[in-house]
């Protein structure tokens, strides 16, 4: 009887030893950090993420040409076919709640609607092949920018259906791209190692040169204020361009040898990237200059972009077929 008590009282704490483990957060959240994995069918390599007002989550399915839905409330993901040839890259949600996406495979710019999931396409000019879209943002008035690594930017006017593409003035590279809150358009150039601002009238671009050579800007992102904040994937290190005064600010990464994928800036006006090179998310302040890591639980995780909604930051890990939610306090 004693045994057997003893053996009841093993299983127990072994059993709570457990659910303890799983609810706790990986090595390195924060106090204030929530993390929760949701798996997406495997083989789709989810490759861009965006979350909507409402909390639905929408990532591209690169490898298997689909939009996957996921409904974060029940777990259940959806895959919406994009057609023939697609091989989607970036996707955001637009003004109107829907998600529009750079479809790489068949080189044109895909909105989904939300409601009856009908696709629609807007082909890149003819003169415009095999552009290599990479990611979109909207700018204030409701018109789509978008990068293509082969060398070009462009913009679309869903509302009438207008499209001009650009030679970037560097040539290839033109990757990460976002919209500041006073409506300014910066994209960064991969191969260029460099951001540009876009003139979103006239479409002219600025190349803006960032401290370190060769650096590899990857992904922008603007804070609050307006700051540009740049992944930079050679050396590193993480960016801030301030238009104002046209100056830079520079910080390294921890880590032996980190590679600064994605970029991201909350509400908080927290930084967020991907490091490849340690396979964790990093959340760096500002305000302390200091950085947190979050070391990923899967090896070769592979977050290529990042994107949130206030209390939220959500990672595609494109080498575990899973989306990821830092989820914190909002302000």
């Amino acid at each position: 009887m004693r045994m057997a008590k003893a053996l009841r009282r093993t299983l127990l704490a072994l059993v709570a030893g457990l659910v303890a483990a799983l609810a706790a957060p990986p090595a390195g959240a924060g106090a204030d950090v929530t993390v929760r994995a949701y798996a997406v069918p495997a083989g789709g390599h989810p490759h861009d993420v965006a979350v909507g007002a409402e909390g639905i989550v929408w990532y591209t399915a690169q490898r298997s040409g689909h939009l996957g839905r996921l409904d974060p409330a029940t777990g259940a993901v959806e895959l919406i076919a994009l057609g023939p040839g697609a091989a989607p890259h970036g996707v955001v949600v637009g003004p109107d709640g829907a998600p529009w996406v750079t479809e790489g495979g068949t080189n044109a710019i895909v909105r989904v609607d939300p409601r009856t999931r009908a696709v629609r396409s807007w082909p890149l000019p003819a003169a415009r092949p095999s552009a290599n879209l990479n990611t979109l943002t909207f700018d204030r008035r409701g018109r789509v920018w978008f990068t293509g690594q082969t060398g070009v930017y462009g913009r679309l006017d869903p509302a009438t259906g207008a499209m001009q593409v650009w030679d970037a003035p560097r040539g290839r590279g033109p990757y990460g791209i976002a919209t500041t809150p006073a409506g300014d358009v910066y994209y960064a150039s991969l191969a260029g190692s460099h951001i540009a601002r876009v003139d979103v009238e006239t479409g002219a671009a600025t190349v803006i040169e960032p401290p370190t050579k060769d650096q590899g800007a990857r992904r922008v992102w603007s804070d609050s204020r307006g700051r540009v904040w740049v992944s930079e994937w050679n050396s590193g290190n993480v960016s801030r361009y301030d238009p104002p005064s046209r100056s830079w600010r520079t910080w390294k990464l921890p880590g032996e040898r980190p590679r600064a994928y994605a970029v991201y800036v909350d509400d908080r006006d927290t930084v967020w990237l991907s490091d490849w090179g340690a396979n964790a998310m990093v959340r760096f302040d500002p305000e302390t200059e200091t950085f947190e890591v979050f070391p990923g639980d899967r090896r070769g995780a592979a977050v290529r972009q990042i994107l949130g909604r206030p209390g939220e930051v959500w990672a595609p890990e494109s080498g575990a077929d899973r989306l990821v939610v830092y989820r914190y306090r909002a302000r």
